[in-house]
């Protein structure tokens, strides 16, 4: 009774959500599309012909996002000045519909065939920016629930240290918790500007933040 209480509390509150409702209008796969456009309308990320890695992309929302500002296609050179076309590549464990514009790559990251396929489309070029808005699946276990968020957090560091151009920028999702101070202090190393963002569309009851590190400076 009481679950299944919550769980029309949950669907009732996701469906007056103004930002649901704005995606659903907007052709957009997810709320959190928001999320990416009011950080990016403040920080100016996803430029024309700039190069975009999104991990954890499923359902699309932030790839879509992507797609559209840096006028994404399958094919051809990019750039870092804001000229030409840019290019958007997603990566999930989960299948994906087609994105326009978006090149899709199926499988774990971490892998290193699925790595090999992501080095054959960068085709020798690094990224402008990675993002990630992975969140981990809750187990409603407090330290185990930390824990997975922490493992998300290095892997997308990792990640963003192996394939970032120089002076380009890593957006992640991470949750409040001891780990976020030390994640801080490793990414102040490797880059030159480091900032925290909560956007209008991250529910106040949500403990997630967004660390906005940028000026990749190549020190791994």
């Amino acid at each position: 009774m009481g679950k299944g209480r919550s769980r029309r509390d949950w669907i009732e509150r996701h469906l007056s959500d103004p930002f649901v409702k704005q995606a659903t209008a907007a052709g957009y796969r997810s709320r959190a599309a928001y999320k990416l456009i009011e950080i990016d309308d403040q920080e100016k990320l996803l430029r024309p012909g700039r190069l975009i890695v999104d991990l954890g992309a499923a359902p699309g929302g932030w790839s879509q996002v992507a797609a559209q500002r840096v006028r994404s296609t399958l094919s051809g050179s990019t750039s870092t000045d804001g000229a030409g076309r840019g290019r958007v590549i997603a990566l999930d464990l989960l299948e994906m519909e087609p994105i326009d514009g978006v090149q899709l790559i199926r499988g774990d990251f971490l892998e290193t065939e699925v790595l090999e396929r992501l080095e054959s489309c960068l085709d020798g070029q690094r990224a402008w920016l990675v993002m990630s808005d992975m969140a981990p699946n809750l187990s409603g276990m407090r330290l185990r629930d930390q824990a997975n968020a922490e493992a998300l957090a290095e892997v997308s560091v990792d990640f963003a240290l192996r394939w970032l151009a120089p002076g380009g920028a890593l957006l992640m999702k991470v949750f409040e918790g001891a780990y976020v101070a030390e994640l801080r202090k490793t990414l102040r190393q490797s880059f030159q500007k480091l900032s925290t963002k909560k956007p209008a569309a991250s529910r106040d009851s949500s403990s997630e933040l967004y660390l906005l590190a940028r000026g990749f400076n190549g020190i791994v």
